[in-house]
């Protein structure tokens, strides 16, 4: 039985898939929609993507797409752990700007859902680390919106050292959350 656990966001979720193991290695279903629709989670997803990040402490984030090419996105690892992040960008929301974080692992082998809404982002904790995941939208590089992964205003506790953290020149240009439009205000 998969297990949907809250995070403490509004949609934040850790979804741990059963694995069934033998000697012959394992096997997994990530993700079965009709399943996971009766545990509350109706998601309609329509691209994968794929990360590889060579060494320990590569943040990608904090990224997400405006209306109307907003994205939910399910995240897991495939090799390697990471510290994944979800920030509330809906204005108006009781919890705007508040984040959760949960670590991401091949062994735990456990997923986050990122519900639209919401910024996401992760840094690698070992080498080598493989991250995939599910959007409900396709890639728009008009719709495409990065908020800085160190707003103080934030205040997310990575668990690499500043000194240590590797980020795309993208990323690391992105405005604070206060100096955007996001595009999605709380119902």
């Amino acid at each position: 039985m998969v297990e949907v656990r809250s995070l403490g966001l509004d949609g934040v979720l850790e979804i741990v898939p059963p694995k069934f193991q033998d000697e012959r290695g394992f096997f997994s279903e990530t993700w079965n929609a009709e399943k996971l629709a009766k545990a509350g989670v109706a998601i309609e997803f329509v691209q994968d993507n794929h990360s590889y990040s060579a060494p320990r402490g590569v943040l990608r984030g904090l990224h997400f797409q405006t209306p109307p090419l907003a994205q939910d996105k399910l995240v897991r690892v495939l090799r390697g752990s990471v510290f994944d992040v979800a920030v509330d960008i809906r204005k108006g929301s009781p919890s705007f700007g508040r984040w959760v974080g949960v670590t991401l692992s091949e062994k735990k082998w456990n997923q986050i859902l990122v519900p639209k809404g919401f910024a996401h982002g992760f840094v690698t904790l070992e080498p080598d680390t493989e991250v995939v995941y599910k959007v409900s939208a396709p890639y728009s590089q008009p719709n495409d919106r990065s908020v800085r992964f160190d707003d103080p205003d934030i205040a997310i506790d990575w668990p690499v050292p500043a000194a240590e953290i590797t980020v795309s020149a993208k990323d690391g240009a992105a405005p604070r959350l206060s100096e955007i439009e996001t595009g999605f205000v709380y119902p």
